[in-house]
């Protein structure tokens, strides 16, 4: 054996070190997202034992003004943690810590979309219609060198779109590795991951996250996020939420959130989602705003997707802005899909802005 692989042996052996059988101590990875609105930060501590909620455990505090969120001059910015998950890289009791980001005075910094997200899901309204969350986080893995996306020839293009979507085959899916790893991971994280699948652009990728209720969605998806990140770094991969990676004619990438209420669940849940779908085409504008930077790009009216100036709506019309799907048509019940999100969009505000509008918003 070479010592370039026995010292490789040796350090997954250090990593893999079973702390339950020399001590009590657990370590705990705080996450948080950084200043640009998609950078993901976290660092990690020694806790004295074993925690399952999150109230148990300690704020912590980091330099705001390394994350572009804080002057240098002031620049502590406290981490209040609000959810736990199993640490997939780590395992035994150690955890991941999703934290949102405040002052010292306790104010939620302006890149804190969490806390706005929490007071929308909590109001009393809100909370009595229970809405459930799926969300289709499309993404691109790149060539870490080139930023050309995996399984592309450097400078070219591969065949046209066509076999790739849910394609199998060295010549057809990229990455399959590294989306299996993410699947698992998540899943033993505690996320409510549904599923995933190779996408039309050859290199992108998707996978699902829920049914969840309400602020979790948003927390849920943050961690698979971060749960990537971290898998595509051990690989030497790059991830890139980019609405639309490679110009020209490739589908762009999206976050297709579905989204019901108890009463659009329900018998007569049709005409519930009616009229939501009437309330979020008369703010088509306000909601474009806030679903993510570059969706231009994407929402051309080609590619599967609606024109970005234009909001249209229809039963299984992958076209249109909002899709109704056949079964739900045929129960008179169900869920709809809000098609238009990039895949760069915060969770947070997609979600809490489509129940607000849907809700609590009286046109």
């Amino acid at each position: 054996m070479s010592s370039s692989s026995s010292s490789s042996c040796l350090l997954n052996d250090l990593i893999n070190l079973k702390l339950s059988e020399t001590s009590d101590k657990i370590i705990a990875e705080y996450i948080w997202i950084g200043g640009s609105g998609m950078d993901m930060r976290s660092k990690a501590r020694s806790l004295p034992g074993k925690v399952n909620d999150p109230t148990q455990l300690p704020k912590w505090n980091y330099d705001g003004s390394s994350t572009n969120q804080a002057p240098g001059d002031d620049s502590e910015v406290i981490l209040y943690p609000q959810v736990i998950f199993k640490d997939p890289f780590r395992r035994g009791n150690n955890i991941l810590v999703m934290c949102d980001a405040y002052t010292p005075a306790g104010q939620p910094i302006p890149t804190n979309k969490r806390f706005n997200a929490a007071k929308i899901f909590t109001h009393p309204d809100v909370a009595a219609e229970e809405p459930w969350y799926g969300i289709e986080q499309e993404y691109t893995l790149l060539q870490k060198d080139t930023n050309w996306p995996l399984g592309w020839p450097i400078g070219g293009y591969p065949a046209p779109q066509g076999p790739y979507y849910c394609g199998v085959g060295a010549d057809k899916s990229f990455g399959r590795d590294i989306v299996d790893a993410h699947y698992k991971a998540c899943l033993y994280a505690g996320i409510n991951i549904s599923g995933v699948n190779g996408e039309v652009m050859p290199g992108q990728w998707e996978f699902q996250v829920g049914p969840c209720v309400g602020i979790s969605s948003g927390d849920q998806v943050w961690v698979a996020r971060y749960i990537l990140e971290r898998i595509a770094e051990i690989a030497g991969v790059v991830v890139s939420f980019d609405p639309k990676p490679v110009q020209g004619d490739w589908n762009g990438a999206g976050a297709h959130c579905n989204y019901s209420t108890k009463s659009m669940r329900n018998d007569g849940g049709l005409d519930v989602m009616k009229k939501a779908i009437e309330k979020l085409s008369l703010r088509h504008k306000e909601h474009i705003a806030a679903y993510g930077e570059g969706n231009e790009r994407r929402l051309t009216g080609r590619h599967e997707t609606a024109d970005i100036n234009k909001f249209s709506w229809g039963v299984a019309n992958r076209g249109a802005s909002v899709r109704i799907g056949r079964e739900t048509e045929k129960a008179g019940k169900g869920y709809f899909e809000d098609r238009r999100p990039a895949s760069n969009m915060d969770p947070y505000v997609v979600t809490s802005m489509i129940a607000e509008t849907t809700i609590l918003w009286k046109p």
